[in-house]
C-alpha cells in the first residue's frame, strides 16, 4: 500500500479540500452539526449512521440530551453586535443553554472566557455535562468592554434527542479488524479534528477499492461519549479488533507523534514506530497514559484493545490548540499527505506481515547461481536488498515475522517485503 510522492501530494490537496468544506460546521457531541458533517463524509464513502437516544445507558455513562444552536450574539448599548456566533462558532461555549437578557458588564464578565496569554485569540470551551452558558472572545476585546448595559442572546436548544455516529466497514478476507477512529465533536478547529475526519474519509475511500487481508472499520464519533457508546453497543465483537489507530491533528507541520497502545508492544505499535523511524522525519514516541483522545476508551482495562494515537503535534502542546488559531491556514496539504502516507505504510506493513521458512536452512544458500546477487542491481535499494536477503534467510525459521526481521535488521519494511517475495519466487522461502 505504498504511495509515490505525486499521489501523496494529490491526496493531501484532496484532504485539505474536504477539511475546508466541513470547517465552518458547528459540531458538538450531539446535534445537527454532527449529522451535517457525517453527510459530507457520506458523500465520499458508504457511511452508516447510528442514532442512540437520550437516556440510553452506555457502560457507566448515559446518552445526554441533544444540543443545537441557531444563533448567538452580544450587543452593546448602541445595539451593535460585538460578538457574533455567525462570525465564529467558537464564540459560544458548546452546550450553552438558551439565554436572552440584558445585564451589566460585571454580570456579563461572569459568562466570558478569554486567553490572557494569547489576547488576540478566541478560546474553545465546552460544558457538556453541567448546564451553563458562556461566550468566548479575544482578551484584548474583553479588556476594551465599557461599563454599560449589554444584551445577550443564545438561541439554542437542549432537548431529548440522539447521539449520532458514523461507521464505514470494509470486509476483508478475515473477520479480524483494523479500527481507525476520528472524533467529530469539535467545531471550527481545522487540525483538531477536521484534518483527522478528512484524512480517514479519503483513506476509507482508497481501501474500499482494495482486496485486503484484514477487515477495516472506520468510526467517526463524538469524543469520549461516542467511543464509549460504540464500545457499549459492540462489546461482544470488540475482540475482533487486532490493530487500531485514533487519528487526530494530522495537518500541521509538527511531529509526527505516536502514542503507544496500553499494551505497549502490540503489532500496531511496532509497525507504526518502524514506519516513523524510517520516515526521514523526527518522530516523537510516547508510552501510553490514560489521558488524551479516544485511545483511552479503547485501551481501558476491560477492553485493552491494541489502539494507538497518531498525530503530528501533540495535543495541548502547541499554542494553536483549542483556539481560533487552529484555522485553515494552520493546516497544509503536504503535512496531510505525509500523514496519510505514514498511516498507509503502517497498514501496508501489517497487511503484508508474514512468517516464512527458509527451504535451504543448512548453511547459506548460494545466491549467485540463482542470479539473486545483483537481481536488484542498479536500484538505489540494492545494497539494502542484498543485506535483507541474508537477514531473511537467516531469520526465517518459522518464528520470526517480516516485521521482526525489519526491526532487527534496521531496514525499511518495504525493502524486506520485496526481498522476501523475490526469495519466495526463487523457491528459497515458503510460508511457515
Amino acid at each position: 500500500m505504498s504511495l509515490d510522492k505525486p499521489l501523496v501530494d494529490d491526496v493531501g490537496t484532496e484532504i485539505l479540500a474536504l477539511a475546508a468544506r466541513i470547517f465552518p460546521i458547528c459540531r458538538s457531541i450531539t446535534g445537527d452539526g454532527v449529522r451535517q458533517t457525517l453527510r459530507e463524509v457520506g458523500a465520499h464513502i458508504d457511511l452508516e449512521l447510528h442514532e442512540v437516544a437520550t437516556g440510553t445507558p452506555v457502560l457507566d455513562w448515559t446518552i445526554p440530551r441533544e444540543w443545537n444552536i441557531r444563533d448567538a450574539w452580544i450587543k452593546n448599548a448602541r445595539g451593535e453586535k460585538i460578538v457574533d456566533f455567525n462570525r465564529s462558532n467558537l464564540h459560544v461555549m458548546s452546550y450553552s443553554v438558551p439565554v436572552r437578557q440584558r445585564m451589566s458588564l460585571a454580570e456579563l464578565k461572569k459568562h466570558i472566557y478569554t486567553l490572557p496569554d494569547q489576547p488576540d485569540l478566541i478560546p474553545y470551551r465546552t460544558s457538556y455535562y453541567a448546564e451553563n452558558w458562556a461566550f468566548c472572545m479575544p482578551h484584548r476585546q474583553f479588556e476594551a468592554l465599557r461599563e454599560e448595559t449589554y444584551e445577550v442572546s443564545i438561541d439554542s436548544s437542549l432537548t431529548d434527542g440522539h447521539l449520532t455516529y458514523g461507521e464505514y466497514f470494509h470486509k476483508g478476507e478475515t473477520e479480524d479488524e483494523f479500527l481507525l477512529s476520528a472524533h467529530v465533536c469539535h467545531p471550527s478547529l481545522a487540525n483538531d479534528n477536521c484534518s483527522g475526519i478528512a484524512l480517514l474519509t479519503h483513506l476509507a475511500k482508497r481501501i474500499s477499492g482494495l482486496r485486503t487481508r484484514y477487515s477495516y472499520r472506520f468510526l467517526f464519533a463524538p469524543g469520549t461519549i461516542g467511543a464509549i457508546t460504540w464500545l457499549a453497543r459492540n462489546e461482544d465483537r470488540a475482540h475482533r479488533i487486532k490493530h487500531g489507530l485514533v487519528v487526530s491533528m494530522v495537518g500541521d507541520g509538527g511531529g509526527p507523534t505516536y502514542k503507544k497502545s496500553r499494551r505497549g508492544n502490540a503489532e500496531i505499535d511496532r509497525a507504526m514506530i518502524h514506519s516513523l523511524n524510517h520516515s526521514g522525519l523526527s518522530p516523537v514516541i510516547e508510552d501510553f497514559y490514560p489521558y488524551g483522545y479516544d485511545e483511552r476508551q479503547y485501551c481501558s482495562p476491560g477492553f485493552n484493545l491494541p489502539v494507538g494515537l497518531f498525530s503530528r503535534s501533540k495535543f495541548g502542546a502547541i499554542p494553536e490548540y483549542h483556539t481560533s488559531a487552529d484555522n485553515l491556514d494552520f493546516i497544509r496539504p503536504e503535512a496531510l499527505g505525509e500523514s496519510y502516507r505514514l498511516i498507509n505504510e503502517t497498514i501496508g506493513a501489517i497487511e503484508a506481515n508474514a512468517t516464512y521458512l527458509n527451504t535451504s536452512p543448512k548453511g547459506e544458500p548460494q545466491l549467485g547461481k540463482r542470479g539473486l546477487y545483483g537481481a536488484i542491481g542498479g536500484d538505489k535499494d540494492a545494497a539494502a536488498a542484498n543485506m535483507a536477503m541474508l537477514w531473511i534467510l537467516n531469520q526465517s525459521d518459522g518464528t520470526h515475522s517480516l516485521l521482526d526481521i525489519a526491526e532487527r535488521a534496521k531496514l525499511p519494511f518495504a525493502v524486506v517485503q520485496r526481498t522476501a517475495k523475490l526469495l519466495s519466487d526463487h523457491g528459497l522461502l515458503k510460508p511457515a
